[in-house]
């Protein structure tokens, strides 16, 4: 898959705000600043598609991007540090819980987690809770470049020993290099075409 065209719709403070075209979606998920709309941007191959920031809990809406009038990509607002305090990020935890459990066009859930430190506890929550959903779900370890091959092996081997990979699908990802866009797309492009069930 490959994208011709990619325009933000929509910034939702609440799930009434979502689009109401019926097209299907794709959430991007992880801990604040771990690269969502880096990783968005990448895939779109637009630059300012997605606002980035090097300050933690920039996104704080669910912000909609129509693909090729295809589908959406989602970016959540990332669970842990927000700007704004406790209040702010019980908000954002809580729209975002209802837009997972509630939406009926999600289709699939892309979770990022940044490849220097691996899984945080926040991650292997979300990872578990993804887990017993029927819903698909993509692993996408951020700022890949920032490591040697060797490591990410090491990485990778450690947390299949320890069962936390075991039956998941991940890909290694860097904004800077591109390295895994292809294959986070492709993935994205299967789920698409596979019948809801």
């Amino acid at each position: 898959m490959e994208v011709q065209r990619a325009e933000f719709v929509v910034g939702a403070v609440q799930l009434s705000d979502l689009p109401t075209d019926g097209l299907p979606e794709v959430a991007f998920s992880g801990r604040s600043n771990v690269g969502k709309s880096s990783l968005i941007n990448r895939l779109a191959r637009r630059r300012q598609l997605a606002r980035t920031s090097s300050a933690p809990g920039k996104t704080q809406q669910l912000n909609c991007y129509r693909i090729d009038d295809r589908f959406y990509m989602v970016d959540l607002p990332g669970y842990g540090y927000v700007r704004g305090g406790s209040s702010l990020r019980q908000r954002l935890g809580e729209i975002t819980d209802r837009y997972l459990q509630q939406r009926e066009t999600l289709r699939a859930v892309v979770q990022l987690i940044d490849a220097r430190h691996g899984p945080s506890p926040l991650d292997r929550q979300m990872i578990q809770w993804l887990r017993g959903r029927q819903l698909p779900f993509l692993l996408v370890f951020t700022k890949a470049d920032k490591l040697s091959r060797g490591r990410l092996e090491r990485l990778f081997a450690a947390l299949e020993r320890e069962g936390e990979l075991g039956g998941v699908e991940y890909v290694p990802f860097s904004a800077v290099s591109g390295l895994g866009r292809a294959d986070v797309l492709g993935w994205i492009a299967q789920v698409l075409k596979t019948p809801r069930t």
